[in-house]
């Protein structure tokens, strides 16, 4: 079989940004360039399916500038027999680091494109064995064709998602799509009650409204907005009217949160206050305590109090890099996830509690 055609790297990069999407879970994994040199070698060698010809993660380590250059099918297959040769570390120009072929073989290839059904592995080899073992998809394939696009290649991508990616992943996309959208315009952000407010454009102001349109209507039985503020203007709106009604003072000059949701359902008022994470500024345990204390001078007990951060989406690395910061005794919230909340449980060296316990009904 002759060797496939084969994109420059910087175009197999920008189709992956294409082909996997924000809301991807692991999107890193499939999007970053480690990524786009991976799927580049295995087109450079031929490993795609039907061709029997199999990719080892160190390949991709070997491989340099000069030799990626080199695209003849001459340069190609002599490059392919010379990289199954078992060599010393050093290698004049290499791409990575011997020791890379791990993040290689666990997150870009394993828990990335053969989890996204992108890249198949070869049947009955040991764990342990050496020997290649990846190829690319037949259908992953033909979204690299150099003939390939503008609305043809799109068409092409979104049938393959559709084919690739589960219902709920694509539910995910479809819901960050939706929030880039409303990033490049004024977002209007409607209340439990009717009203709306226009909250300025931005990922913060995105997250805020799905707050308010989404969680609260999932998470709360009778929901009301006290307080929403945002970066470049403090206060979006308030309501005092509510706020004077469970016995809340609203002070702007005090270190509010983003947003002060009450759900009115429960026998006794609960207050949910809500920090938006866009970059940083989770509910950390600095943060908790000093919302604790304006609820409680309020004279709401610790019982009738919530804290919940929210995120655009688990895999954004606002979440990843504030994850250690978020409290115990609080919750997070995805935007790509509306039907779903983690707890953070706290525990009690006094209590045993097991697993058991918390497992889900």
């Amino acid at each position: 079989m002759p060797l496939p055609p084969i994109l420059p790297i910087a175009e197999i990069h920008e189709r992956l940004q294409d082909i996997f999407p924000e809301g991807t879970a692991n999107r890193n994994y499939v999007t970053r360039e480690i990524a786009a040199k991976t799927v580049f070698v295995m087109f450079y060698i031929g490993a795609i399916e039907g061709a029997e010809c199999w990719l080892r993660p160190d390949q991709v380590t070997r491989m340099t500038d000069a030799q990626a250059a080199s695209t003849d099918d001459g340069s190609r297959i002599a490059w392919l027999e010379e990289s199954m040769r078992p060599s010393s570390d050093y290698i004049m120009g290499r791409w990575y680091a011997a020791n890379t072929r791990e993040p290689i073989r666990d997150e870009t290839l394993r828990e990335g494109l053969v989890r996204m059904g992108a890249v198949k592995e070869r049947e009955g080899l040991p764990t342990t064995s050496p020997r290649p073992r990846y190829t690319l998809a037949e259908d992953f394939v033909a979204l690299f064709d150099p003939h390939l696009g503008g609305e043809e290649l799109n068409a092409a991508i979104a049938v393959w998602q559709e084919a690739n990616l589960s219902s709920g992943a694509l539910a995910r996309v479809a819901i960050m799509r939706r929030g880039a959208v409303a990033r490049e315009g004024r977002v209007l952000v409607t209340f439990p009650s009717g009203e709306t407010r226009h909250m300025e454009p931005g990922p913060s102001s995105v997250i805020s409204k799905a707050v308010v349109e989404e969680f609260a209507q999932r998470f709360l039985e009778h929901p009301g907005v006290i307080w929403l503020s945002e970066s470049r203007n403090q206060v979006v709106a308030r309501d005092d009217g509510l706020a004077q009604e469970i016995g809340l003072t609203i002070q702007p000059d005090r270190n509010l949160p983003d947003l002060i949701l009450v759900d009115l359902g429960p026998a006794e008022p609960l207050l949910v206050f809500v920090e938006v994470v866009a970059t940083a500024g989770p509910v950390s345990e600095a943060r908790q305590t000093a919302l604790m204390a304006i609820a409680t001078e309020a004279g709401f007990s610790e019982e009738q109090v919530a804290f919940v951060t929210a995120y655009a989406d688990r895999d954004d690395a606002a979440f990843k890099g504030t994850v250690s910061e978020l409290v115990w005794c609080s919750f997070a919230w995805f935007m790509s996830e509306p039907d779903h909340i983690m707890v953070l449980h706290p525990g009690d060296d006094a209590v045993q509690v097991r697993l058991s316990d918390l497992m889900w009904g």
